[in-house]
């Protein structure tokens, strides 16, 4: 069985809960996952600078063809949450690797918050693709 010796774009697969209940991201087209630092960096004044980065959190995007209402029907739960009681949940991300070697990668960014960066443009003979950011503060490693 001929093997591909790098990941690519099709290895990877999301779910997302939101709010215990399961997203059906049916077509998810692109994801991003990017940690952040913080510099931090001393300045003796009697030796070389020193400076190294903290964990920050991780903020990515994820695509996704529009193949039915549920990111829609999210955005509008979280907002109606926000203005109705004040309160936005949080979810969590699984994002799923299947490696090179044939094992399979699994990941969960926690205590997510989601932003619809992109609604979708509307077209003729046009597919629809809509965008969503998120921030996460943590990012672990669950196989």
């Amino acid at each position: 069985m001929a093997t591909n010796p790098y990941s690519i774009g099709r290895n990877c697969r999301l779910t997302l809960l939101w709010a215990g209940s399961r997203v059906d991201l049916r077509d998810v087209t692109g994801f991003t996952a990017n940690q952040e630092t913080t510099t931090q960096r001393a300045d003796p004044l009697n030796s070389t600078p020193v400076e190294f980065a903290t964990p920050n959190g991780w903020r990515g995007s994820f695509t996704v063809a529009r193949a039915n209402r549920a990111l829609d029907d999210l955005i509008a739960d979280i907002e109606a949450g926000f203005w109705s009681a004040g309160t936005i949940n949080s979810g969590t991300i699984y994002q799923y690797i299947s490696e090179p070697d044939g094992s399979t990668s699994k990941w969960q960014f926690s205590q997510v918050g989601l932003s619809l960066s992109a609604g979708g443009s509307w077209q003729k003979e046009g597919i629809v693709y809509q965008t969503l950011s998120f921030f996460s503060p943590l990012r672990t490693k669950i196989a």
